[in-house]
């Protein structure tokens, strides 16, 4: 474990959608949709852009509200576990999300702080040094590469190995094959431990863990339920 040893692993729980509908503006991207994920799994949602993926990670992570449906975590509410719930999970988005006056190292405690945690320099050292920023912990994010920059906040994954729920949107992006390799490895052994990861990505990354399976969220468009419900017949 990289992170700091009174942090303990939450309790496994499994991750539940149930019947989520989502409207935007006047257009109907999903309904219905439903999922589960126990402990272990690695869920990658699939679908052509604008299918609504980086919503419904946005929905699950208690960002947006959808128009229907509720999530559920370990068979509660998330709506009622509210910030019991939220202190169970991780966010990612496509954008990184650090501060680019702040260094690598500052980056990471400030976050930590934010969230109510504890992350000593050693730690934040060794995160940093998972991800190839070692020698850089220093340095103003501003000063970085794309690819650099992207590390430094997915660094923020080494120090939360004992947090149950992962939502990544696009992780992969901007890191070479070194470091796909290394954010492979590290789901995996989240994974391992009983951690859920959801996830999108364009990328083919070669995880390789018994719980990873994949989610078409344009299965549930109202277009493709119409023709599950209303086949057509073709004759020979």
């Amino acid at each position: 474990m990289n992170q700091d040893s009174d942090h303990q692993k939450a309790p496994a729980a499994s991750l539940r959608a149930e019947g989520i509908t989502c409207v935007r503006g006047e257009r109907c991207l999903y309904e219905g949709l439903c999922f589960e994920a126990e402990p272990g799994a690695v869920l990658r949602l699939a679908g052509p852009n604008g299918a609504g993926k980086t919503t419904l990670m946005r929905i699950v992570a208690g960002l947006l509200t959808p128009t229907e449906g509720k999530i559920f975590w370990g068979g509660r509410d998330t709506k009622e576990l509210g910030g019991d719930f939220r202190a169970d999970l991780l966010y990612i988005g496509h954008l990184n999300g650090v501060k680019e006056e702040l260094t690598c190292l500052e980056n990471l405690r400030t976050n930590a702080t934010l969230f109510g945690r504890e992350a000593s320099r050693e730690a934040c050292l060794d995160a940093l040094k998972q991800v190839g920023l070692r020698g850089f912990e220093e340095e103003p994010v501003r000063f970085l590469s794309q690819g650099q920059h992207r590390r430094a906040s997915l660094s923020r994954l080494y120090l939360s190995e004992d947090i149950p729920l992962w939502i990544l949107d696009e992780p992969f992006t901007a890191l070479d094959v070194k470091g796909v390799a290394s954010l492979c490895r590290l789901i995996e052994r989240h994974a391992a431990s009983g951690g859920i990861t959801l996830m999108t990505t364009h990328q083919e990354s070669g995880l390789s863990t018994p719980g990873y399976r994949e989610l078409d969220v344009s299965d549930f468009s109202p277009a493709r339920r119409r023709a599950r419900r209303n086949p057509e017949v073709t004759h020979a």
